[in-house]
């Protein structure tokens, strides 16, 4: 073979391979690797918005975690299902869907899809099918923070200064809870009558972060809607905030979903 063959040969031989290889990184980036572990989506409560999660979101990042944290209307309960429905459909796997408070109503009716492997409440409330939130404390010590709403005259509730200093987050510094006061998301008072039609956890597994300390939902209500739920129960010595006050607690019970879920 002369040496311009063998320049020919060599070329088509090179231009083969190319083209197998641009074929190969082709079908590879149209099936993306599934998931290693679920990701987070947190659902944030009443008189509060998605920053409430400011001190949690960087200690499941650090595990590798996908974490995304919802806005919420605070319009209605359907409003903020559809947000947290949106959320949870854009993850690329299965999702561990966490509510705190309101947020624990939000993702009983949300947390049906097929995409989220488990629940996880913190301080939160948990509906049965047909109830809705307010009927939650019946029964139970009446929390000293809900003396504290302030309602405008399209019925939107908020918290006074005082309700968010001590009763709210009663273990955080003020100068924190004054700009809580400042960018907390009023909730439209109607929300709270609103009933769940569906409860996901009756099929989905669960965990209930306790607040002992909690002044706006009381603990014995809090025990009894984990019991329900057969929930896997931890408790802190908290006020109702503890993603706030005691971010790591918080963190370890979302990495326990996380890693059960796999």
């Amino acid at each position: 073979m002369n040496f311009t063959r063998r320049l020919i040969v060599a070329a088509a031989a090179a231009s083969a391979l190319a083209a197998s290889a641009g074929l190969s990184t082709a079908a590879l980036a149209a099936t993306p690797a599934a998931p290693a572990q679920p990701s987070v989506v947190i659902v944030h409560g009443a008189f509060a918005d998605g920053s409430d999660w400011a001190k949690v979101i960087p200690l499941l990042q650090r595990e590798g975690v996908q974490v995304t944290a919802v806005q919420n209307p605070l319009s209605s309960l359907a409003d903020d299902v559809a947000a947290a429905r949106r959320a949870i459909d854009a993850q690329p796997g299965k999702v561990v869907l966490v509510g705190h408070s309101w947020g624990g109503t939000v993702i009983t009716e949300a947390g049906n899809s097929d995409k989220v492997a488990s629940l996880v409440y913190v301080a939160a409330f948990a509906p049965n099918v047909g109830q809705n939130t307010a009927e939650q404390g019946k029964g139970f010590p009446t929390p000293s923070g809900v003396g504290h709403f302030k309602a405008d005259a399209q019925g939107w509730l908020s918290l006074t200064a005082e309700g968010m200093k001590n009763h709210f987050a009663q273990d955080l510094p003020a100068a924190a809870t004054a700009v809580m006061t400042a960018t907390q998301g009023p909730i439209q008072a109607k929300a709270f009558e609103q009933t769940v039609s569906a409860a996901a956890w009756k099929n989905k597994p669960s965990y209930y972060l306790l607040a002992t300390a909690d002044r706006m939902i009381a603990p014995e209500a809090q025990a009894s809607m984990a019991a329900r739920a057969g929930a896997k129960v931890t408790k802190v010595d908290s006020s109702h905030v503890p993603q706030q006050s005691q971010p790591e607690a918080v963190a370890k019970v979302i990495l326990d979903a996380v890693r059960q879920s796999r």
